[in-house]
């Protein structure tokens, strides 16, 4: 009987403490079985201990999800700009990424700034749009459009497909993303991006996108060059000058000549940074310890004249 009288009293006391958690307006009075109050001093110590412990593992229970929410919060924080294989999923078997993709994605992520690009099944889905159907169809509604994606299925047959570049708000929950196909209507459907697994071209060396970079801290530092290429007449003195600024690398070339008026690097076409004197340029550092094929035009002909180089830049050598 002394077990049954702290058992029920237990109960009480916890349905009284934990009622404040449900909705106050569907309160009801109760008649209590035991009073607490008529227990021995034995009993209501043993009631009390009851209490403790099962308000105790309630809050550990409240703790421990806190914590997990914090730390998935904070690792999708902490994920460093780079390119990502990540899991795309979608709530209709209509709607996926095209077979030959895996269910998968490549999620860039730059600046903290999360986008994935997915390769559809066809051509049916002609626009995306972050959100909601209702809010697509609204005037100035700002839609994904596609791109051109060649995929390669396992027979060897190639095809042309859609594809988009999806804003990520966040990893592993579910989030809005409306679609319209050939018919005309817009429809919801909820996504989630999982996963993300660092490219191993990016792991390795880093791509042109990430500049191999990312590693570094912001700072300016010294390396040492290789240079190779031209007659020999003039060349990039080593070591240079390299300021790390949001992960992208830009290192300042000072050649041994006054006789150049831009360079050509990944493309892009890079001035002179001074007027006076030997050339200087600042250009970004595409990769460490792989040769880097760079453009610089001469004017010490008769006549301008391009001349192709390699640089290397020795990430051992890098000094702050």
């Amino acid at each position: 009987m002394r077990k049954k009288n702290v058992a029920a009293a237990v109960i009480v006391l916890l349905a009284v403490l934990l009622g404040g958690c449900g909705n106050k307006g569907d309160v009801q009075e109760t008649d209590p079985v035991i009073d607490a109050a008529a227990l021995t001093e034995e009993e209501q110590g043993e009631v009390a201990e009851s209490v403790s412990e099962t308000t105790s593992e309630a809050s550990k229970e409240e703790n421990l999800e806190s914590s997990e929410s914090s730390e998935s919060e904070q690792s999708v924080t902490e994920l460093a700009d780079g390119i990502y294989t990540a899991d795309f999923t979608t709530d209709s078997s209509m709607f996926r990424v095209n077979e030959t993709c895996e269910g998968k994605g490549t999620l860039t992520v730059e600046n903290g700034k999360m986008t994935i690009h997915i390769s559809l099944g066809s051509k049916k889905i002609i626009n995306l749009y972050p959100g909601l159907a209702e809010d697509a169809e609204k005037e100035g509604a700002k839609l994904l459009m596609p791109t051109e994606d060649t995929v390669t299925y396992s027979d060897g047959l190639t095809e042309e497909v859609y594809g988009f570049d999806v804003p990520v708000p966040y990893l592993g929950e579910e989030f809005d993303l409306a679609l319209i196909g050939t018919k005309g209507k817009w429809y919801d459907h909820k996504v989630s991006v999982s996963n993300p697994v660092l490219s191993e071209e990016n792991a390795q060396t880093g791509s042109a996108d990430t500049k191999g970079t990312t590693a570094l801290e912001d700072g300016t530092y010294s390396i040492e060059i290789t240079f190779e290429g031209g007659s020999g007449k003039a060349e990039i003195l080593s070591p240079v000058e390299m300021t790390v600024t949001d992960g992208q690398a830009i290192a300042t070339l000072k050649w041994s000549s006054p006789n150049y008026d831009y360079m050509i690097v990944d493309g892009e076409k890079y001035l002179p940074v001074n007027t006076e004197g030997d050339s200087v340029f600042e250009v970004p550092v595409l990769m460490f310890d792989e040769p880097v094929v760079v453009i610089g035009d001469t004017v010490a002909m008769s006549k301008p004249h391009e001349v192709e180089y390699t640089l290397t830049f020795h990430s051992d050598t890098i000094k702050e």
